[in-house]
């Protein structure tokens, strides 16, 4: 029986061993420098040991930290695992003085489950680098003026910049003067929409004209550019989509000449059927059928065109002119 009791007591003892070992955490605290100039930075860091599903209540500070410590930036946490499997929970602090003093920083409790475990205290020596006279009651500076030396390696860099900067420039402006510059602003088609169709029209049938193509054997070749020419004169015109239709859909599309300009009708009706001729049956037309088709075409678009309306203001400088 009296065994019995003593192993129960010792069993009991070891599970409360075991159980208080499992909670135990340890906390270490460090700062990076045991002296600084006053205004300077150092690091604080408090590490806390623990175990995985343990929650340890640390300290928080949020200006200022007991001892004379200014804080430059908040808390930073970390959290890493060691190898035998705890928790290295760290708490920095990024902190500075202003005080020319040795600064005591207090140990600060660490609560887990109703137990506290505290940090060791830490000391920190801030050093006032120069003196200062009180007397003449001037505003001095924590630090002294920095002297920044002159960087040649900076400055080549930044005149080498400059040098291939310009160097583009001045190679922009030499392709754009001799590659863009003569070029003309407007293409030839946008030339042509700027002028009325029938100025168009006829400029070309005058080229038609002075070449001379059927009279070389190219007869093919001089109605394809004589029916070209009155077909975009006719889409200007007509609004109609010319060069996409046959001959009998264009004379079908402008049916409504036969009644108001009925000799206007036959004379392009007379250009396409020998174009067509010429062009798809191998027709060998004869000198005058040629020259009808050119006359024919310099009269429709005579007499269709459609002259462009002046303002009054501009008839009157015209009229003031000629006088």
């Amino acid at each position: 029986m009296r065994k019995t009791v003593l192993l129960l007591i010792f069993s009991i003892t070891s599970f409360a061993s075991i159980s208080l070992f499992a909670q135990k955490i340890t906390v270490n605290a460090k700062i990076d420098s045991t002296m600084i100039w006053i205004g300077n930075q150092a690091h604080l860091t408090y590490e806390v040991s623990q175990q995985p599903n343990q929650k340890v209540i640390m300290p928080i500070f949020t200006d200022s930290i007991p001892g004379g410590l200014e804080l430059v930036e908040p808390g930073k946490m970390d959290t890493s695992k060691s190898p035998d499997g705890h928790l290295v929970v760290s708490q920095h602090y990024l902190v500075t003085a202003f005080k020319d003093s040795l600064l005591y920083i207090p140990a600060f409790p660490f609560v887990l489950n109703g137990d506290t475990i505290w940090s060791k205290s830490l000391s920190l020596k801030v050093v006032q680098p120069f003196k200062i006279d009180t007397a003449s009651k001037k505003i001095a500076d924590i630090k002294p003026v920095y002297d920044m030396r002159f960087d040649w390696r900076d400055f080549l860099k930044t005149v080498l910049l400059i040098l291939v900067i310009l160097i583009l420039i001045g190679a922009l402006i030499y392709l754009f003067q001799r590659f863009f510059k003569k070029k003309p602003v407007l293409t030839e088609d946008q030339i042509k929409l700027l002028q009325p169709a029938h100025v168009v029209a006829l400029n070309q049938l005058d080229k038609i004209k002075q070449e001379k193509l059927w009279q070389q054997g190219r007869s093919k070749e001089y109605h394809t550019e004589l029916t070209d020419v009155l077909r975009e004169y006719i889409e200007r015109i007509f609004n109609i989509n010319g060069m996409e239709m046959t001959s009998e859909e264009i004379m079908d599309h402008l049916r409504s000449l036969r009644m108001d300009q009925k000799s206007t009708y036959q004379s392009l009706q007379q250009i396409l059927k020998l174009a067509d001729l010429v062009k798809f049956a191998k027709w060998n037309a004869a000198p005058d059928e040629h020259e009808l088709s050119l006359i024919n075409a310099y009269l429709f678009v005579n007499q269709t065109k459609i002259e462009e309306v002046k303002p009054i203001d501009e008839l009157k400088k015209e009229e003031t002119t000629e006088v």
